[in-house]
């Protein structure tokens, strides 16, 4: 079964023939990070949730449940990057600064959780739900070294059908920032990233976000 409680259709088996195949319909990820139980193609948003009391965090993908990388580098720089955005958004009342253990579903019914997130006030129901039921106006992901451009390409494309309007990817070992405005940009390195009409007034020059990262961390290169 799918997300959506549907058998999956021969057609879309009979495509997957081999393990590789069906690893890169998931973004050719590493197949350790793919969970075998349930089995592939039968997972549900309840499996999912189930997971993550347990504090296993995975990503709900067509009903295939795909642990997310979580590490201390990319953690610490989740938690600095929230730091910098809570310190705009919260004397404003703008909206929610959500860390990488929220669970998003998008359009199709796939659960993602973005490294961190902001969601304009007006768009975040009372009470908030166990999983938010909305994509948030901002994503952010920090790279992983198992992280693959392909999975990155296939978040950014259901994040905007889903209602996001700015995608940021950040490298903290390559020193990088990318930035997507829609799902068919193809993306601009910048060195300060900046919020436009999604925050407006925020700006952060990438050499003040590495520079606290670097004064809390061990060189990671």
């Amino acid at each position: 079964m799918n997300t959506r409680g549907q058998t999956m259709s021969a057609p879309v088996a009979q495509s997957r023939r081999t393990m590789a195949d069906f690893l890169q319909t998931l973004g050719d990820i590493p197949a350790d990070r793919v969970r075998w139980n349930p089995l592939p193609g039968t997972a549900t948003e309840a499996d999912a949730v189930q997971l993550h009391e347990s504090q296993c965090y995975c990503e709900l993908v067509d009903g295939t449940l795909v642990e997310k990388p979580m590490s201390a580098p990319e953690g610490f720089m989740g938690m600095l990057f929230g730091y910098f955005l809570n310190g705009h958004v919260v004397p404003r009342r703008l909206g929610a600064v959500i860390g990488a253990d929220a669970q998003f579903r998008m359009i199709e019914g796939n659960l993602r959780l973005p490294d961190v997130s902001f969601t304009r006030r007006e768009r975040i129901p009372n009470p908030i739900p166990q999983v938010g039921g909305w994509c948030p106006d901002l994503c952010v992901e920090i790279i992983s070294p198992i992280n693959t451009s392909a999975e990155f390409a296939l978040k950014r494309r259901e994040y905007f059908a889903s209602g996001c309007q700015l995608v940021w990817e950040i490298d903290p070992r390559a020193r990088t920032a990318i930035v997507y405005r829609s799902a068919n940009d193809t993306g601009e390195s910048v060195d300060r990233l900046e919020g436009g009409t999604v925050l407006p007034g925020f700006a952060l020059p990438l050499a003040t976000l590495f520079a606290e990262f670097d004064a809390g961390t061990n060189d990671i290169a």
